[in-house]
């Protein structure tokens, strides 16, 4: 059995976890219609190149935790970049997306809700950059403290045994979680300060 194979095998081994996905994604899609987000074939195109430039970051890992939770080189930039440019709907949708690509990539189900909070959700967090369009960096922070709410919930829930002998599991997450986000929202930062944002969304817009 090939690699993706069995990964696919362990997501389909829990058909639960996929019903609560595809609820989630209904509510989305709701959530679309009601802000009546219009999709273009030039819109799609370019979500799809991010997420795909999201995806490709994702494994340039710089240092990838053994229990999880990755500093990459600046892999939620793309996602973050989606929102400011199309608002948050559509950087729900994308995050969405990618959180169901990398469920496939490195599946670790324990029960459905935390399938929930370790994938899906916390990229789709990142699409709250998307009511900060004309404030970048404040944007980009708060998307990246959304998404390590998301950790921090399943971190607490489902991973409380992982917590060393003594150690509270409310701190255990925290740190856990924050060694590898703040890293990369730095990273983030760094690249959101260094590239031209303005004249890029410009670019995608036209």
């Amino acid at each position: 059995m090939s690699a993706f194979s069995h990964k696919m095998s362990v997501i389909l081994a829990q058909p639960t976890s996929i019903f609560a996905l595809l609820g989630l994604l209904a509510l989305i899609i709701a959530f679309l219609y009601i802000k009546k987000v219009r999709f273009t074939t030039h819109m799609l195109v370019n979500v799809s190149l991010m997420i795909a430039l999201s995806t490709i970051l994702h494994t340039l890992r710089l240092y990838h935790t053994p229990q999880g939770g990755s500093i990459t080189l600046g892999a939620m930039l793309p996602l973050i970049l989606v929102s400011f440019r199309y608002g948050p709907g559509v950087g729900f949708l994308a995050g969405f997306i990618f959180g169901i690509i990398n469920l496939m990539q490195d599946p670790f189900i324990v029960q459905p809700v935390q399938v929930l909070f370790d994938y899906p959700l916390p990229f789709m967090a990142l699409g709250l950059a998307g009511y900060f369009p004309h404030h970048k960096f404040a944007g980009a922070t708060i998307a990246v403290l959304g998404r390590f709410i998301c950790h921090f919930i399943s971190g607490v829930t489902f991973f409380a045994s992982y917590a060393p002998k003594g150690m509270s599991p409310y701190w255990y997450s925290c740190v856990f979680n924050a060694t590898y986000l703040i890293p990369d929202l730095i990273i983030c930062l760094i690249i959101l300060k260094i590239l031209p944002i303005k004249r890029i969304l410009n670019e995608i817009k036209e």
